[in-house]
């Protein structure tokens, strides 16, 4: 394996699970029991987190009629946290450019404008690949904005957004476009988010493990996803031993879990009915 690529600030490995039953608690510690049974066959420290609180979020995406942000490779999401019924008034907003290729990723730049505050992050995200065992990257360039007020989000329209992050005026997409959500407005998603503990590849190089479900509504699972990501930095970014042991240990986990794993690419590509 060659040294990270300076731009990559983390890695995130994910594994789509089946649906069914996975709004049963029961279902959920049976596989994370698995997991741990298969961390230690494979010698990899694994600190199990047993008291882990349940994070309850909606999720929803933005595009015009014509899907032309994804026809750019761009995805707008919306993640507005809850407690039980209730909605907090500021909402975490995402503009990301995802691609196959880490060049085309980078040129395009999601920051905003420079007076609102956010976070970049520069993703390789591990998928699992044709078959079973394999794996294959896509790249994407994020800019994280984290209290945005529901109520200001923008306007609907394709003007207005492009007024919080300017590099989307350089997309040939008509100005006047409406936005909506993908799906309609009755498709935002509801995403049970439990961590279950922390992995460990090397020195610098931990990684935390967590199963998101996503759902239509409450006892209605979409799909499952479980996912395991750590942040690259200067100090770990050279110490391949340890990315190649996350990535042995992907692979081997997708044949331990087999029986559990759904088809498919990522969870963004089941609400636009396309793949990535």
């Amino acid at each position: 394996m060659k040294k990270i690529h300076p731009a990559i600030t983390n890695r995130e490995f994910k594994l789509l699970i089946k649906p069914q039953g996975l709004d049963r608690r029961s279902r959920i510690t049976a596989l994370s029991d698995q997991i741990l049974k298969f961390c230690k066959k494979s010698k990899v420290d694994f600190f199990h987190l047993d008291n882990a609180s349940t994070g309850l979020r909606n999720i929803y995406f933005y595009d015009t009629p014509g899907q032309d942000f994804r026809q750019n490779n761009i995805i707008l999401r919306v993640r507005e946290s809850r407690q039980n019924v209730w909605v907090d008034d500021f909402a975490e907003v995402t503009l990301k450019c995802r691609a196959h290729d880490l060049t085309q990723a980078s040129s395009f730049n999601p920051s905003p404008k420079k007076k609102i505050k956010s976070r970049i992050r520069f993703k390789e995200e591990i998928l699992r690949g044709d078959q079973l065992g394999s794996q294959r990257q896509i790249y994407s360039n994020n800019a994280i904005l984290d209290a945005v007020p529901i109520d200001d989000l923008f306007e609907r329209s394709f003007d207005s957004v492009s007024k919080f992050f300017p590099d989307l005026d350089k997309l040939t997409i008509d100005k006047k476009a409406p936005l909506r959500i993908v799906g309609g407005s009755t498709n935002k998603i509801l995403e049970a988010c439990l961590p279950i503990g922390n992995l460990v590849f090397g020195d610098g190089v931990q990684a935390h493990c967590e199963i998101a479900i996503w759902m239509k509504s409450v006892g209605d699972p979409m799909v499952g996803e479980l996912a395991f990501s750590y942040h690259v930095n200067d100090e770990n970014r050279a110490q391949s031993k340890a990315h190649k042991r996350a990535d042995k240990f992907f692979k081997k986990l997708q044949v331990e879990l087999e029986d559990w794993l759904e088809i498919g690419s990522t969870k963004t590509a089941l609400v636009y009915g396309k793949p990535e």
